[in-house]
C-alpha cells in the first residue's frame, strides 16, 4: 500500500497513458492495424515496466509484491512478442491481447482484494480489472469482429482504464500526503 500510495504518479501516468491510447484509436479509427500493433506494443510494454517497477520496489521494502511483478511481467511479454513479429495475423494479436488484458485484469482485481483494508477506494483498481477481464473474454468469444469494432473495443477498453486508473492513483495521492 505504502509503495502504491508514494508511486501515485506511476498509477496516473499508467491511466493518462491507457487514455491517450484509447482516444487515439477511438477518434481515428481509420489507424492502420500496423499502426495499432506497434502502438499496442509500446503501450504493453510501458505499461509492463511500471508495474515490474512497482513490484520491485514493493519487494525491497518486503511488501507484497507478486502480483506486481507478474502483471509488469505480462505486460512486457506481450509488448516484446508484439514488436518482435509485428507481421502476425490479426487473430493471433487478438489472442495475445486478449491472454494479456485477463491476466492484467486477474492480477489487478487480486490487489484490490488486498487493499480492501488499507484504502477506500480499492474498488477502481477491482473495477478495472474487471474491465479487463471482461474485455480479453470478448475478443476470445468473439474473435471474427471486424478491424473497425476492434479498434473501438479496444479503444474504449483503454479509456475506461485509463480513467479508473487516473481516479485511483489521486485517490492515492490523497492518501500519501495525509500520511
Amino acid at each position: 500500500m505504502k509503495v502504491l500510495a508514494r508511486n501515485w504518479w506511476a498509477v496516473v501516468l499508467r491511466g493518462v497513458l491507457a487514455l491517450v491510447f484509447g482516444l487515439i484509436a477511438l477518434f481515428t479509427p481509420e489507424i492502420t492495424l500496423s499502426a495499432l500493433i506497434l502502438l499496442f506494443a509500446a503501450y504493453a510494454l510501458v505499461d509492463g515496466v511500471f508495474a515490474f517497477v512497482a513490484g520491485v520496489r514493493a519487494a525491497a521494502r518486503h511488501e507484497r509484491w507478486g502480483a506486481l511483478i507478474l502483471e509488469g511481467v505480462s505486460g512486457i511479454a506481450a509488448g516484446v512478442l508484439t514488436f518482435v513479429w509485428p507481421g502476425m495475423t490479426a487473430l493471433v494479436l487478438l489472442y495475445l491481447i486478449a491472454v494479456w488484458a485477463i491476466l492484467t485484469g486477474v492480477f489487478e482485481v487480486v490487489a484490490a482484494v488486498r487493499l480492501r483494508q488499507e484504502i477506500r477506494g480499492e474498488w477502481m483498481l477491482g473495477l478495472s480489472g474487471l474491465a479487463s477481464v471482461v474485455f480479453g473474454v470478448l475478443l476470445v468469444i468473439y474473435p471474427t469482429t471486424g478491424a473497425l469494432a476492434v479498434i473501438w473495443i479496444i479503444g474504449a477498453y483503454a479509456v475506461l482504464f485509463g480513467v479508473l486508473l487516473v481516479g485511483l492513483g489521486l485517490r492515492l495521492r490523497r492518501t500519501a500526503a495525509s500520511a
